[in-house]
């Protein structure tokens, strides 16, 4: 049977959301997955729907989400559903949404210097399957500051400073650029890379971004075979 993944695309133009989406669902049919576009966040509100889904991949920089449309999503990945994405169309999306930031795994806070930032991307070579073979490689773009979840799984990052700034003065860091975690029984993967279309058509994003979808759409199917239900990570307290 054919995983089925949710595409969900609009917010700022800048970052070429609906030319991201194309992209996506080619890679995704690709590897035989019915795939969905819509370009409204009442699409997390059709709980048939939602239930019926492996991945979902948002591509939608900033912008706001009802307090439905937040606990919709967050629920439907703790209950199994992976989520992918890249760039703001993942982590500077939804800026008043901690509830989001919380299970995405980070924010963007900055990208010094602007486009065009020659850096270099250092694959952390581990025993995930997602970076084998894939060896460090340079580009030019957005180089992204994220606050980060201390939970991620860091898979490649950057080092910081590439362009002087005030950051500067507290030394080098490394930054996370991919990354994955666990929100309950869902697969969260995340690749800061993507400001347009043409930055994911580098044949390492594209096959991180490739590996991503299939490692996050698997979540739900673990789930079902080891017979879990969201229910063990459920609390009555406040969350947020």
């Amino acid at each position: 049977m054919k995983k089925k993944a949710l595409i969900v695309w609009s917010g700022w133009d800048g970052h070429e959301p609906s030319q991201l989406a194309l992209i996506f669902k080619e890679i995704l049919e690709t590897e035989h997955f019915n795939v969905e576009i819509s370009d409204t966040l009442d699409a997390f509100l059709d709980s048939e729907k939602m239930n019926a889904l492996d991945l979902i991949i948002p591509i939608w920089t900033m912008g706001q989400m009802t307090a439905e449309q937040e606990k919709a999503i967050i629920e439907a990945v703790a209950s199994g559903v992976g989520i992918a994405g890249c760039h703001g169309g993942m982590c500077d999306a939804f800026r008043n949404s901690v509830g989001w930031q919380f299970m995405t795994g980070g924010n963007w806070v900055s990208h010094p210097g602007g486009d065009n930032v020659e850096h270099t991307i250092n694959i952390k070579q581990s025993s995930s399957p997602l970076t084998e073979g894939i060896e460090d490689f340079t580009v030019s773009t957005e180089q992204y500051y994220l606050h980060v979840d201390p939970a991620i799984e860091v898979l490649a990052s950057t080092r910081f400073p590439t362009v002087n700034w005030y950051h500067a003065a507290n030394g080098s860091v490394d930054m996370p650029v991919v990354w994955t975690k666990r929100w309950g029984l869902g697969r969260v993967f995340y690749n800061s890379l993507g400001h347009h279309a043409d930055i994911m058509e580098i044949d390492q994003v594209k096959e991180l971004m490739r590996r991503g979808f299939l490692w996050a759409a698997e979540s739900k199917s673990i789930a079902q075979e080891e017979k879990l239900d969201r229910s063990i990570y459920e609390n009555e307290a406040k969350m947020f």
